[in-house]
């Protein structure tokens, strides 16, 4: 009879919504990029405590030693992992763009690790875990908004569809403002 044990039909689940699927996307890459991203963080600590704890340089100069060999992590974590997806065409651009972002996160990074170990003489092993920490935090915010707006841009179908997707949502009441009228051209000469 194609009725379920209880006799009902049953309903076919909704479509979502553009702002659902966007927003579940997000998502995802998020939760991705944080996989990337923690794996990348456990690098640079134990590169940098192990570095710290081999030789004889300087805190800053050993995280930035393990900055670099995470930001090599990294690279291969999102490449083929978080941003597989996304348009490859232009690899020595998006190399090019991803060394350019991760040194100011470098930067940004190690700023703070500068300034607690220089600027107020923190440089206990905590202290210096610490702060780097705190300044990976802060240089993985820069790095997630520049990576997925400069370096892994989306593959143009996926621009067109979302284009398309907001162009036939239908606006709310009282969001359309009406177009404003064309002002008349004044011709000098």
């Amino acid at each position: 009879m194609g009725r379920g044990s209880s006799g009902l039909h049953t309903a076919s689940p909704a479509p979502r919504s553009a702002v659902r699927q966007r927003i579940d996307r997000l998502v995802r890459e998020v939760a991705k990029f944080g996989a990337v991203g923690g794996a990348g963080l456990l690098v640079n600590l134990l590169v940098f405590n192990l570095v710290r704890h081999v030789t004889d340089l300087q805190v800053v100069r050993a995280s930035v030693i393990a900055t670099v060999v995470a930001i090599i992590f990294n690279y291969i974590g999102f490449r083929y992992f978080t941003y597989r997806d996304r348009d490859k065409s232009r690899r020595t651009k998006e190399l090019g763009l991803f060394l350019l972002f991760s040194v100011v996160g470098l930067v940004i990074e190690n700023g703070f690790l500068y300034t607690a170990t220089y600027g107020f003489g923190w440089d206990s092993p905590l202290q210096s875990n610490i702060f780097k920490f705190l300044g990976i935090g802060i240089a993985t915010l820069f790095r997630f908004w520049s990576y997925r707006t400069w370096v892994f841009r989306a593959l143009p179908s996926e621009e067109a569809e979302a284009g398309a997707e907001s162009f036939l949502e239908t606006p709310r009441r009282g969001a359309h403002k009406p177009e404003k009228p064309e002002k008349p051209r004044v011709r000098v000469g």
